[in-house]
């Protein structure tokens, strides 16, 4: 499923136009990442957990030729489905 095809369906089943349940979409993606951005966790009951995770710095090999090169540290988004999400997937309809 693609991003047109969440928005079509999202705005099908709560039956408010495509144009209102992109907006609001748009608007929940950009808020998850600015918060991640400020190092805050986002938790959605029942969907799982959105943290930034700290990654060290660490020599990394070019696989071409053999040398090393040192890779920065840096900060990654990190997400942690729910039980109940894990429980959804696991299970085939």
């Amino acid at each position: 499923m693609n991003r047109s095809e969440l928005i079509a369906a999202a705005a099908d089943r709560a039956g408010v136009p495509k144009a209102d349940t992109a907006a609001v979409l748009e608007a929940a993606l950009d808020l998850i990442g600015q918060a991640l951005a400020r190092g805050e966790t986002v938790q959605l009951p029942g969907f799982g957990t959105f943290e930034p995770k700290d990654r060290a710095a660490r020599v990394g090999r070019d696989l071409q030729n053999g040398t090393q090169t040192q890779i920065p540290a840096t900060r990654v988004p990190s997400f942690r489905p729910s039980p109940a999400l894990k429980e959804k997937v696991s299970h085939k309809e």
